[in-house]
This record gives structure tokens, C-alpha cells and sequence, in this order.
């Protein structure tokens, strides 16, 4: 995959939220070491086990976290849609993935070396504050997760699934439209197209989000959280 990288452009570099957090000079170290690389769907980005070379972020695109249950079946933890920055607990321990990252689509992913990572940690106050502000913002998600793992209304699922997608802080590039289709949101939450296609509606009609051509636009975010 490295092979395929490439630098980034300046308008690619300007999506990026913890460069603005960066001196002059941090970031030129920092901006010197970026790389980023198109996968196609289906294609892994992380596997469980292998060790971490770098941390990574979603420029665009829509990639899948998930791993398998110890009889084989899939657990999806969350989506990563663009703008976020995933996996800063496992560069921090320098310890191999407990989870897969694979894309829902053709993906454009940006990352850092661990080496670059570390040595902004060991020098930079706004890079320690987006990784702590991140770290603490994923274990809110986490266990809004397990909550939605154990709901039993498709209409909840997918109301808080989509809420977890619209997150200010983790996925910053999302806004107010969210580029999914109806397929890519069934294999976030683990239903059927038609089922997901039902409850988006019925979201709709209930004024929390509007279905748009190629995505899903929240009118409503924080109702839309506390769905019932």
C-alpha cells in the first residue's frame, strides 16, 4: 500500500483538523511525512494482529471498523466517514490492531508515520490535546456502541448508528450530509437495505433527518441521539 502513496495536495491538507493545532515548524515536519493512498472497497487498510506503522485518517470515502466474535461471527464497532482520525490507542501502545479497518468504497486514506506521531507527542500541546480530546471523545462512542449493539427497534438502531456518524468532534469533515447509501448504512448496523430504507423514512417523516440523492442530512442531531 505504501507503494501506491502519494504527498498531499493543499486543499487535502486544509481537511486535516490537528494540523491547525501544530507551530509553523511542527507542521512542516509533519506535513513532510504525509501520505496518502486511494483503496478500493473491500480492500483492508488495518488487520487484527498486524503490527501499527502508522496512524491513520479518512480524507474521503467510508470505511468500516469491525472485528470477529470468538465463534466467527462479525461485530461492527462504527463507520469512519471523512474527516476522522482513528486509532490513536493502539499508536500509543505501540501494540498490534485488535480490529479491522476495511473500506465500503473506493477511499482516499492520509497517515502519519508512528515514528512522526511520537515525536509530536514529545513536543507539541495542541497535538497532546487533540489526541486526548480524541481518545476521550471515542470511549463516549464505544459505549454508545455496546448501548446500540443490545437495541432490538431497527428505527433505534439506525437513528443512533447515523447520530454516531454525525459526531462534530471525531468526523469534523461530515457537516450536515452525510454521502451513504442505504447498502453502506446496512452494514454499519447490521440490517438489511430494505429494513434500513424503512427506518430512514420513518425517521424522515418524524422531521430528525432528510433522505437527499447519494446521502442522509440530519435536521435534527440531537433528537435524533436520544431516539426512542
Amino acid at each position: 500500500m505504501l507503494a501506491r502513496s502519494r504527498t498531499l495536495r493543499a486543499d487535502e491538507l486544509e481537511g486535516i483538523p490537528w494540523l491547525r493545532t501544530l507551530r509553523p515548524d511542527e507542521r512542516a515536519v509533519a506535513e513532510a511525512d504525509l501520505r496518502v493512498v486511494q483503496v478500493e472497497a473491500g480492500e483492508y487498510v488495518c488487520r487484527v494482529g498486524r503490527p501499527v506503522t502508522y496512524w491513520f485518517g479518512l480524507i474521503d470515502g467510508l470505511l468500516k471498523m469491525s472485528n470477529d466474535t470468538s465463534l466467527g461471527i462479525p461485530i461492527t464497532f462504527t463507520g469512519v466517514p471523512p474527516g476522522g482520525w482513528f486509532g490513536e490507542g493502539t499508536v500509543l501502545k505501540h501494540e498490534p490492531y485488535r480490529y479491522n479497518i476495511q473500506a465500503l468504497r473506493r477511499s482516499l486514506v492520509a497517515g502519519i508515520t508512528v515514528r512522526t506521531f511520537d515525536w509530536l507527542l514529545d513536543r507539541s500541546i495542541g497535538f497532546n490535546r487533540f489526541v486526548m480530546q480524541q481518545l476521550n471523545e471515542r470511549l463516549g462512542q464505544f459505549i454508545a456502541a455496546r448501548e446500540i449493539d443490545r437495541l432490538t427497534s431497527p428505527n433505534q438502531r439506525v437513528a443512533r448508528s447515523l447520530a454516531a456518524l454525525f459526531h462534530p468532534v471525531l468526523y469534523p469533515g461530515v457537516g450536515e450530509l452525510l454521502r451513504i447509501t442505504q447498502q453502506e448504512l446496512g452494514y454499519l448496523v447490521g440490517l438489511s437495505r430494505q429494513r434500513v430504507n424503512e427506518a430512514l423514512h420513518a425517521l424522515q417523516q418524524q422531521g430528525l433527518i432528510r433522505i437527499e440523492y447519494g446521502g442522509v442530512r440530519v435536521v435534527d442531531l440531537e433528537r435524533l441521539r436520544r431516539y426512542d
